[in-house]
């Protein structure tokens, strides 16, 4: 600040991350997005969460707080689905963990609450957005309020959140107070009257809630219908002592110069210095030398947090601003040839399934890919092929790799079989990752998945296209075990399945109940919202490893728990010494001798 003659601060950004300046991850982007738009940013990364000092650096801001539990959900980043601690944190200096509090969104905004009474303060991020109304949540097995009640802020901006930060900032500069903020989309506010809401949408109350389970399931699904930009309606939430939480409508997905524009604004790309001493910061290593070219997801998968946070419109940047980022990575001195993704949340989405989604968004009441494809749906890659063609012809470039993910049915639509012939050729480093998560096509259509059949499709057309290239390349397939839906029957399915593709995994991620998503209000609630059908769900710490060992049969630690779940299952045939069978009988112990 005294470098630059700056007095004061417009916007201090607390953040349970590292800085990073670079473009994926989240407090770069916001604050660099404002500092393009005029306004003086001042960036408090971890503060000491027990010290109220810590957030007092900058002094009081001149329009508002702006606070962000960093790129991953606090909860989910220092907890295991076993709620057991993690020992590394990606996003701090070295991968130190406990450099952040558990619910970060709350604990920095009370923190700021308790010196500065009348601030503004705006949370924002993946933790704020998916928990912007009563959400249940996994780690206290309860349902929460909305966090905006909790972390005593004004507002959220959910979402993406580049428009709505602006606007906010905006708004504030221009004299308007906090509490008449109440007409942004992308964002939510409380309030004690609700009369000046047009048309909304009257969510059950917290209280209805928590009397019955099935009214969050209710609420979830209005929530779901009203997630389209163009037509959605503003949410409202009651809760005691009349108080609302009012939702506006998602903010409207970028335009491609918009996107483009984030991209472009002056990243250092890097870790900020003050961290060299501890190695950095891990978590850039993943992405230092990936590229962005989309956002969005078609793919509406029940356990996945992309609805209800980025959208289902598909949103990408334009061929120029990827290669001219592409040109920059050459340029650093780490750069040994090799781009390690193009991509978004799923890598070949790069057009909206649709024209009618540019105008009207996505439809509520059906899925663009499950159970069976839209007749509407666009497929075609050849936008994202001209895209790849591009970047491998880079001079300092020798290989462009396919990391963040396909998805295989929207491969398969395809009639052009191009895409995946030089998939296999050029972007494929020994092994694809894709995730059909699992085989039981019960499971799968809970999932939001495509029936396993069109997996097998898509395995067959990978291996016949790797032997006409001459590589030999390899299927590394996700796998969920004990999502709702799935039973020890279903999973002993999915271990036969493992054993006849001799595949063995290292490591099988259970299903996490992260909030705001389709499957964990069918945890909490034991029914699917879009149905308001009961579904089974496996909770118990003991079931989840029965199914869970089903997977890892072969590891000798999980015998006694692969033949109890066999035996439960009714599946004895499975163990013995055939080549079908999994697990051995228990050998019998011998009676001590006598010693006659």
């Amino acid at each position: 600040m005294r470098e630059r003659g700056w007095d004061a601060v417009d916007f201090v950004y607390v953040c349970g991350d590292a800085y990073v300046d670079h473009p994926s991850f989240g407090c770069a982007v916001i604050t660099r997005l404002l500092e393009a738009h005029g306004y003086k940013v001042g960036i408090i990364a971890q503060p000491d969460w027990r010290d109220p000092a810590s957030v007092s650096v900058f002094g009081e801001p001149l329009l508002a707080f702006l606070v962000s539990a960093g790129n991953m959900d606090s909860m989910v980043n220092h907890y295991t689905v076993a709620k057991k601690r993690r020992r590394e944190d990606a996003y701090s200096p070295g991968g130190t963990i406990g450099l952040r509090p558990d619910r970060a969104c709350v604990v920095y905004g009370n923190l700021i609450r308790r010196t500065y009474k009348r601030t503004p303060i705006v949370v924002g991020g993946i933790e704020a957005s998916l928990r912007r109304l009563a959400h249940y949540d996994y780690w206290s097995d309860s349902l929460k309020r909305s966090i905006l009640l909790d972390a005593s802020a004004d507002l959220i901006s959910y979402g993406m959140g580049e428009k709505s930060i602006v606007a906010i900032a905006d708004a504030l500069a221009a004299g308007l107070s906090v509490k008449d903020l109440t007409f942004i989309p992308g964002t939510a506010y409380r309030t004690r009257d609700v009369g000046h809401v047009y048309d909304p949408v009257i969510l059950p109350s917290f209280e209805q809630m928590q009397a019955d389970k099935l009214r969050y399931a209710q609420s979830l699904k209005l929530q779901m219908d009203n997630l389209n930009p163009f037509l959605g309606h503003p949410l409202v939430e009651e809760y005691p002592h009349g108080v609302f939480v009012v939702q506006n409508p998602p903010a409207e997905p970028l335009t491609t110069e918009e996107f483009d524009a984030v991209y472009e604004l002056p990243y250092m790309r890097t870790w900020h210095p003050s961290y060299d001493a501890a190695g950095g910061v891990p978590a850039l290593a993943e992405v230092k030398f990936s590229l962005t070219s989309n956002r969005g997801c078609i793919g509406d998968c029940s356990f996945c947090a992309l609805n209800y946070h980025q959208g289902r419109i598909i949103q990408a940047r334009s061929h120029e601003s990827i290669l001219a980022e592409a040109r920059l990575l050459c340029e650093d001195p780490d750069f040994k040839g090799y781009i390690h993704d193009v991509g978004g949340p799923t890598a070949n989405f790069r057009v909206p399934a649709c024209q009618k989604q540019l105008k009207r968004g996505a439809c509520p009441d059906r899925r663009c890919l499950s159970p069976e494809p839209c007749k509407a749906l666009r497929v075609t890659h050849a936008d994202y092929l001209k895209l790849l063609r591009k970047l491998r012809a880079l001079p300092k470039v020798k290989k462009v790799f396919v990391r963040s993910g396909i998805r295989f049915d929207y491969c398969m639509l395809d009639p052009d079989p191009t895409f995946l012939h030089e998939l296999v050729e050029h972007h494929v480093s020994g092994q694809l990752r894709v995730a059909p998560e699992h085989i039981s096509d019960s499971v799968l259509r809970v999932m939001g998945k495509p029936s396993r059949a069109v997996y097998d499709r898509f395995v067959g057309e990978f291996e016949r296209v790797c032997r006409e290239v001459g590589k030999e390349q390899y299927i590394v397939p996700y796998l969920m075990s004990s999502h709702p839906g799935s039973t020890l029957s279903e999973a002993v399915e999915l271990a036969e399945y493992c054993r006849d593709l001799g595949f063995n995994p290292e490591q099988v991620q259970d299903f996490y109940p992260t909030p705001a998503t389709v499957s964990t209000c069918i945890y909490y609630t034991g029914v699917d919202p879009r149905t308001m059908q009961k579904v089974y769900v496996p909770k118990s710490p003991h079931e989840k490893a029965l199914q869970r060992a089903l997977i890892q049969y072969r590891n000798p630690k999980n015998h006694d728990l692969v033949r109890e779940a066999l035996h439960r299952a009714n599946r004895e045939d499975l163990i013995g010494y055939g080549e079908q069978c999994l697990v051995r009988p228990a050998k019998r112990r011998r009676k001590p001798s006598s010693g006659k």
